[in-house]
């Protein structure tokens, strides 16, 4: 194992990933992919989101899921190719938009969501970019808001761990931000955080 980057992953790595394969990840196909999904949307709920931000959008797999919950789902990627296929995979549901967007550096302006997901992204960057994604987070959730974090768990060459980032972004957000569920499955973890009510006025 090498030592992990100093530095949060940038546009050209990612870039590097898609053009050796279109699906790096083989969201389509990985057993372990499905069953994320599935314990990804259990913990939802199920239940209905009126403006929803995905971030780390990648191919648009899991967007596809996630889009009948929502009556507006913003998503978003850091690869033009990753967004092309994306895009192509949810051509039918005009209430769903993709943009090109580096977070932390940048992030929708003027947006309110009431759900923030971000699978398998914070990882990739460092505990200074996990604490500004997690400031961007709480000025941009709604009350009554949830954030739903998903993070890998087992030994990766990345700026931090699965475990290593969402306990870096749940201890940066609070107390704007509580735990109120927590899971540890085979290979990733999920931690959900909601806004009070009372949390902006």
């Amino acid at each position: 194992m090498t030592a992990p980057p100093w530095r949060s992953r940038d546009a050209a790595y990612f870039a590097a990933l898609y053009d050796a394969n279109p699906d790096p990840w083989n969201f389509i196909g990985s057993a372990y992919e499905h069953r994320k999904y599935q314990a990804t949307m259990a913990a939802l709920e199920f239940r209905r989101f009126d403006r929803a931000f995905e971030i780390g959008c990648s191919i648009g797999v899991l967007t596809r899921q996630l889009a009948p919950h929502c009556a507006s789902l913003l998503a978003v990627d850091i690869v033009e190719a990753a967004l092309a296929h994306a895009r192509a995979r949810c051509a039918a549901l005009p209430h769903v938009r993709f943009a090109a967007l580096r977070v932390p550096d940048a992030w929708p302006a003027g947006d309110m969501f009431d759900l923030i997901l971000l699978s398998e992204v914070l990882y990739f960057l460092t505990p200074d970019d996990i604490t500004r994604v997690a400031a961007h987070v709480t000025s941009t959730l709604a009350p009554g808001g949830i954030v739903l974090l998903v993070n890998y768990t087992e030994q990766i060459d990345e700026p931090c761990s699965g475990d290593q980032a969402a306990a870096h972004f749940i201890e940066a957000a609070a107390p704007r931000l509580r735990v109120d569920l927590q899971q540890r499955h085979q290979s990733f973890r999920i931690d959900r955080l909601h806004m009070d009510g009372s949390a902006h006025d």
